[in-house]
């Protein structure tokens, strides 16, 4: 049984192969067409993901697509209808794209699908999934559990926000489900754009800011009063109601009435790239403390109504390790798992479970390991032949190392010295995070580390954290946790005894004084909160990178690396060898790794 699965048209476009049952390859659209976010037709990951199945279109027997269009397009109009005149314009704007989008899906999939490879439209069935279906299947059926309830929560699907199942073996049943537009999706998204970022690109640039705001000010608390008051209501079953006075991404093209939120804040809509205020720091905060509190009110509700101990979490807002790390810390459940790639490009790996275990019922096999099944390294990977090739086209100079462990023994020096390395291996990561195989990495000790990433190699914002990898075996040694994570999906506490004492006015310095303030003995992955997102790495999971963090050990007694993704500001993690020599090339990086070979500036 061969079942293709699909995500697309709304933004991080993916595909997904499954072989009797088995994963056998996934990958994101954008790390082919260099393009981030793309949101066509995923052409070349759709090639991709038949290529490492070595099969064809001829030999796919169901093609699934992971939301409902018409339901879409249902609630797309309704809304329309029901603010006409004021949607006027957005109904204009829209309309069209809408049409040929979800209308005409099928005609443009099939379309798409003919570009990778001629067949017979008659020798497979389309079928289509529920979005919150999607990313509930994403992590329940690659989960460890038997049994579990499964939380998602986004911006929007057809009309779902937020939908809360139970899961069982093969059976997945919605319990509860919250509608456009009360989203917690969207609100976190609407003061993205409010505090000057791209929306569902730059939600991780507000998470990264939260930290810097004070709660303890009193300007906080009036806030806070005028958000609870006038712009959020908080149920204590997680539901929410956002007043459309302030949010208007139902009537016009903008996410918020900015001129509104402005008077009742006191705080002017943010430009890109214009200098950041303490006002800023505190409505990042303010956002993220909310959306925390929101997260667990809705995880108390799933427990009340499953009254499982197992939790899943999918959707683009579990993205959020922020807020999941301190959902792990309440105890509410004995466990919590996420896949890598909670966002819509995860929607297709859960569309073709769903097709695989709801639409044809097909038994579950339950994983034994303590990660459920490893969705980390579903992309391409390339031969030492397919780099000795870009090698003699591009007259590239290199080191040519015959056995791994002489390279790693380097690599750690170099990296012990403070060289700061492009790091290529393997299978590509499926998600949006760098997991040892398209990795930048540096020395976690200095502050200088972070510095140079993110000003000189990712030309960034100062204040994004960076996160370290840890072996599995030294994680009590740094982090307040026992709990592996193979994945970076949340945030865990530095060690008190490893951390530095802080000066008194701590709290009340400004963003880049605060950043720079000595805070532990790995101070380049150490955020401003004390806290940091880990990946723990076994022999098991990536023998490759363990063995490059068993030889840092050795040399400076540090079991842990910073780890972050291998591209620059605006750029799709790499994917293939040329994209990672044109980023060495173009960076600030020092050296770059690929399999065994090496290349210096």
């Amino acid at each position: 049984m061969t079942i293709l699965g699909i995500s697309a048209f709304f933004h991080d476009s993916a595909a997904c192969l499954l072989i009797n049952g088995e994963i056998i390859a996934a990958a994101k659209e954008e790390r082919f067409t260099r393009k981030k976010h793309f949101n066509g037709f995923p052409l070349k990951s759709v090639t991709y993901c038949l290529t490492e199945g070595e099969i064809s279109m001829e030999q796919v027997d169901y093609i699934i697509f992971y939301e409902k269009p018409l339901l879409k397009l249902e609630r797309q109009l309704k809304t329309f209808y029901q603010i006409a005149p004021n949607g006027f314009k957005q109904f204009v704007n829209a309309i069209r794209p809408i049409l040929s989008k979800q209308i005409f899906l099928r005609k443009t999939l099939l379309k798409g699908l003919n570009k990778v490879d001629n067949f017979n439209r008659k020798s497979y069935q389309l079928l289509f999934s529920e979005h919150h279906l999607s990313h509930a299947a994403s992590t329940f059926f690659t989960s460890k559990y038997n049994e579990s309830v499964i939380l998602t929560i986004d911006g929007v699907g057809e009309w779902c926000t937020t939908a809360i199942f139970k899961g069982e073996q093969n059976r997945i049943e919605l319990l509860k489900e919250i509608h456009f537009p009360n989203s917690l999706g969207l609100f976190y998204s609407a003061f993205t754009y409010f505090l000057g970022y791209e929306i569902n690109s730059g939600e991780y640039k507000l998470m990264g800011l939260a930290p810097y705001g004070n709660p303890e000010s009193p300007s906080y608390k009036i806030l806070k009063d005028k958000f609870l008051d006038q712009i959020i209501k908080i149920y204590d079953d997680g539901s929410i109601w956002l007043n459309p006075f302030y949010f208007s991404f139902t009537r016009t093209l903008k996410m918020v009435d900015s001129k509104r939120l402005s008077k009742l804040i006191g705080l002017a809509k943010r430009e890109p790239d214009t200098r950041l205020s303490q006002a800023h720091c505190d409505l990042a905060h303010l956002v993220q403390e909310l959306t925390e509190e929101i997260i667990f009110k809705l995880a108390k509700e799933a427990k009340r109504l499953s009254n499982s101990e197992n939790l899943c979490l999918a959707g683009g807002v579990a993205l959020n390790c922020v807020a999941v790390g301190k959902l792990l810390e309440k105890q509410l459940f004995k466990e919590i798992y996420l896949q890598p790639e909670s966002g819509d490009a995860g929607g297709a790996i859960g569309c073709a479970l769903v097709a695989q275990h709801i639409f044809l019922g097909q038994d579950r096999i339950v994983p034994d390991s303590y990660y459920g099944i490893n969705l980390a390294y579903l992309g391409p990977s390339f031969t030492n032949q397919d780099i000795s090739e870009l090698n003699e086209k591009k007259l590239l100079k290199f080191e040519h190392f015959q056995e791994y462990s002489d390279l790693v023994k380097l690599v750690a020096e170099e990296l012990s010295s403070g060289k700061i390395i492009g790091w290529f291996q393997g299978r590509m990561e499926f998600g949006p995070r760098a997991l040892g195989n398209r990795s930048i990495l540096a020395d976690p000790r200095y502050m200088e580390s972070l510095i140079r990433i993110n000003s000189e190699i990712k030309k960034r914002e100062l204040f994004r954290p960076l996160s370290p990898s840890i072996l599995e075996e030294n994680l009590t040694d740094f982090f307040e946790t026992d709990r592996p994570d193979l994945y970076m999906s949340s945030i865990s506490r530095i060690k008190k005894e490893i951390r530095k004492p802080l000066p008194d006015n701590y709290k009340s310095l400004n963003l880049i004084d605060k950043l720079k303030v000595e805070r532990s003995n790995i101070q380049a992955v150490t955020h401003v909160d004390f806290t940091s997102r880990i990946q723990t790495v076994t022999k098991e999971t990536n023998w490759r990178f363990w063995k490059l963090l068993v030889e840092f050990k050795q040399l400076t007694g540090f079991g842990v690396l910073l780890n972050t993704s291998f591209n620059t500001n605006g750029e799709p993690i790499v994917c293939t060898p040329k994209d990672a020599y044109e980023t060495f090339v173009n960076s600030n990086l020092d050296l770059l790794v690929m399999n065994n070979f090496l290349y210096r500036k």
